[in-house]
């Protein structure tokens, strides 16, 4: 297994490198060292590199910048990459590229959406980004927390909650009035004085802000303002902490997951209207329509109260509210199972041997922890992959189920997603089933008359509309896609229960 890291690589690693000392963002690093780590206790031998010199030579590059294949069969059996790396490879090994890109493994923090995967339809439709447009199968798509079932999941190692009977005892994890704030950057704190300061009036306020040298601070006088810490201190700064801030950014990142499983509640802004490409710089150009209704989704929808509150930063009162329930609240330290050593290493597991390449099937061994891993409790409602499916990415076959899940067929109202419409029946949406209904007879089945039928490439289909009574099938099934909505399209969407 390959492991390219193509964001520290050239120009990129450079500029990302001088930011790390500045407060910079480490979160994707926090996956790459957690993925490192399972995949070597799983038994697979293993190459790191952020060189793109030292690429050239893993994969037999031919020299130049031409368009000529590798010199030589490629020797690795999966390549982990990030988008960066993708455009590396890409320029490296020439027409051998799509040949092998099966092969590849991409750690894609947000997500890529089917729609902005395929070039041609991305081009012709609106949905071309920098990021997007190989073509891909778009699980091959692995993200930092459950965003859409079309893509991976991945996730990190957060913080084990303690775990012994005598750590559990509520001396143990008493704590101080203290408010940690979730960002690093004075930046982030623009146009947050006032939130803050209604949180000031009961807890003592605590910062880790990168503060350049001979620069006065911009944060507000009640703030102690530790600078940047080393991970071990700041772990040790939540461990006294009642409450971690956030200020609305950074989105969607690992800290947050760490600072409950400290101990601590995470309070977070709620975003209205919710913050997309289309209202904020930050997710413009991002392969994903998705609409964010939080500074981080995941803790509000499958984290939630007690550990997470969700608040209106802007209304003094909600905010205190929030604090006076939260300081009379104590919390153990937890940790949501996908996140422990135990549910990462089950899910790794799961997508080596279940993601299949050709006729080779990988066999996973667990060093030493295999009743470990037999054991575990681990949370199916956000691991999309079923331990029941194999998918095929370097053929043309379908998904093989074995046993053959219960499909239930639901047909969304206009405008929403199938994520949406299936979770809404507590059933999660699996594109690896689309395939199933995709079929005029599926349409009769759930007592639809369509005055026609037709079969197009479009990531809405398949799907019903009720002006001039449509009913459109999938051409492409690249395109199958559980996150495209649309307001004039009733999505047809496949389910299954959360636990097959």
């Amino acid at each position: 297994v390959l492991l390219y890291l193509g964001a520290l690589a050239g120009d990129a690693g450079q500029r990302f490198e001088a930011m790390v000392d500045r407060g910079g963002p480490l979160g994707e690093l926090v996956q790459w060292a957690d993925l490192s780590a399972c995949l070597t206790i799983l038994g697979h031998n293993l190459t790191f590199s952020t060189s793109q010199r030292q690429l050239h030579r893993l994969i037999g590059a031919a020299p130049g910048q031409g368009s000529c294949p590798i010199q030589r069969p490629l020797t690795f059996d999966l390549i982990y990459t990030d988008y960066h790396g993708l455009a590396h490879l890409h320029r490296a090994m020439g027409l051998a590229f799509q040949h092998y890109q099966c092969r590849f493994r991409i750690l894609d923090s947000f997500g890529t959406e089917p729609a902005f995967n395929l070039a041609s339809y991305a081009h012709l439709h609106g949905y071309k980004t920098l990021w997007g447009s190989w073509g891909l199968q778009p699980r091959q798509y692995m993200t930092m927390f459950p965003h859409t079932p079309d893509n991976s999941f991945l996730g990190f190692v957060g913080e084990d909650a303690v775990k012994t009977k005598e750590e559990f005892k509520p001396e143990s994890y008493k704590k101080d009035n203290i408010a940690v704030i979730y960002g690093k950057q004075e930046y982030m704190w623009q146009g947050k004085s006032d939130y803050l300061e209604v949180i000031s009036q009961k807890l003592e306020i605590h910062a880790t802000v990168y503060q350049p040298p001979g620069r006065a601070s911009s944060l507000p006088s009640f703030i102690k303002n530790h600078g940047l810490l080393t991970q071990e201190n700041f772990l040790q700064l939540l461990r006294r902490a009642k409450v971690f801030v956030g200020l609305g950014f950074p989105y969607e990142g690992p800290a947050p997951v760490e600072a409950v499983a400290l101990g601590c509640m995470f309070l977070q802004p709620r975003f209205d209207p919710p913050h997309s490409s289309h209202n904020d710089g930050f997710y413009k150009g991002k392969p994903t329509t998705r609409q964010i209704s939080s500074q981080h989704p995941y803790a509000e929808r499958f984290v939630g109260k007690p550990f997470v509150w969700t608040v209106d930063v802007t209304n003094g009162t909600d905010v205190r509210e929030a604090v006076e329930s939260i300081l009379k609240t104590q919390v153990r330290p937890f940790t949501p199972p996908e996140f422990t050593c135990v549910g990462m290493l089950e899910r790794m597991r799961r997508y080596v041997t279940q993601q299949k390449l050709s006729k080779k099937v990988f066999k996973s061994s667990v060093k030493n922890s295999n009743k470990l891993i037999e054991t575990a409790f681990f949370s199916s409602s956000v691991l999309f992959l079923s331990q029941n499916l194999v998918l095929n990415f370097c053929g043309n076959s379908t998904a093989v189920w074995d046993p053959e899940p219960v499909l239930t067929v639901l047909l969304g109202p206009l405008g929403q997603s199938c994520v949406d419409v299936c979770r809404r029946s507590a059933l999660t949406c699996d594109p690896a089933l689309f395939h199933r209904l995709n079929t005029p007879d599926t349409f009769t089945r759930i007592g639809l008359g369509c005055s026609s039928t037709v079969q197009e490439v479009n990531h809405l289909f398949p799907s019903y509309s009720p002006w001039g009574r449509l009913c459109g099938l999938q051409q492409e099934p690249l395109l199958f896609s559980c996150a495209g909505l649309d307001s004039s399209h009733r999505r047809l969407c496949p389910c299954r229960s959360r636990y097959e």
